[in-house]
């Protein structure tokens, strides 16, 4: 007689954020919640409770597997060797999702890349997005990891903005809240030259640049608005941080989104613009334009006339506002309803592989 094997319980790091409740949808995994921080608002898991050896030992009878995803830069080196001691101590295995060679939300890299240091070697099983980053992984550390895609971003059960039409062709850059790795002037500066340069070869280029109001660098965003307010076919659009539907919909209004990167791996943006049909330029940082090439164009951060031609090679797709870009969301939406199946079933795979078999038949 075959037993069946019990749905695996995993203790993700963390657990609410959307890549992966997308990632594990359907996968039957039984995630635990992220335990709330000593007095974190509601929502919010970081610094991770279940980043900590003490956390492990007093809970390891609730898990099955730990998987690391993020938000490891909220401890030092020391605490998170602690942590992977207890996990052995235990019996615990490790996963660990390596999005970013470089995080993203540092100057540093330093503490980051000595997690990684622990990280990768310690993990039982190890899993990236792309190619390009395995390669990295094996060049490095010597390990195999797992290449698992991206999920999608934008809900199964969101609305599909197709965008609203415009004459001009609208190339916009989202800064946010310019975290470190976003290098918010020379980006613009670069937009605005290209800008420039399609419109003298007859493009009807304009140029948009979305920010948040509060930002982490108030100098940079005021260089960006002196820059914007001298351009004549250029706009700054400067907002309180958008909801999750008001993003979409600012984005799904561009015939292009240029990435304003400095530094980084992979990308979410790329496939939330991915999911609303908008073809990106991106600087040549990390691996994101390995997440969906055929509607990625590379170029020279800082070179005005390199993403003009980038952006030339990308003017071909679906415009906003018209049927054919409301064609291609409803085939990208369920090209990632099939490929979601697919996600979830690799990442059964890889619980499955990790449990040993007492677990499996417990």
């Amino acid at each position: 007689m075959t037993l069946a094997v019990p749905a695996p319980r995993v203790a993700s790091i963390p657990s609410a954020h959307p890549y992966v409740r997308h990632t594990l949808a359907g996968s039957g995994a039984e995630l635990l919640a992220d335990p709330p921080p000593p007095g974190a608002s509601d929502g919010r898991w970081w610094p991770p409770v279940m980043c900590d050896a003490a956390w492990v030992r007093a809970q390891h009878d609730r898990f099955d597997v730990m998987h690391v995803h993020f938000g490891t830069e909220s401890y030092s080196t020391a605490h998170l060797r602690s942590f992977v001691r207890a996990l052995r101590a235990t019996g615990r295995p490790l996963v660990y999702t390596l999005h970013d060679l470089e995080n993203p939300q540092l100057t540093d890299q330093a503490p980051h890349l000595e997690h990684l240091d622990v990280l990768v070697p310690a993990a039982d099983q190890v899993v990236t997005l792309t190619e390009g980053a395995a390669a990295t992984i094996w060049r490095r550390w010597g390990r195999v990891a797992e290449v698992v895609p991206h999920p999608h971003v934008l809900a199964f059960d969101a609305e599909l903005p197709a965008g609203r039409p415009s004459d001009a062709f609208v190339l916009g850059i989202h800064l946010r809240d310019i975290r470190p790795s976003i290098d918010a002037v020379r980006a613009v500066a670069t937009l605005l030259d290209a800008v420039d340069r399609l419109r003298a070869q007859g493009v009807p280029a304009v140029g948009r640049v979305q920010v948040n109001e509060r930002v982490r660098d108030e100098a940079a965003r005021d260089q960006v608005a002196a820059l914007v307010s001298a351009h004549p076919a250029a706009e700054l659009r400067r907002t309180e941080r958008l909801g999750d539907a008001a993003l979409a919909r600012s984005i799904a209004d561009l015939d292009v989104a240029v990435l304003p990167y400095r530094s980084g791996t992979h990308s979410g943006w790329v496939e939330l613009c991915w999911d609303l049909g908008v073809p990106v330029a991106g600087p040549r940082v990390g691996h994101a334009s390995e997440q969906h090439p055929e509607d990625f164009a590379v170029f020279d951060a800082g070179d005005g006339d390199a993403l003009a031609r980038a952006v030339q090679r990308l003017l071909g797709a679906p415009r906003p506002g018209t049927p054919g870009r409301a064609a291609r969301l409803a085939e990208r939406r369920r090209e990632r309803i099939a490929g979601a199946a697919a996600i979830a079933a690799a990442h059964t795979r890889l619980y499955d592989c990790v449990r040993t078999p007492v677990e499996q038949a417990a």
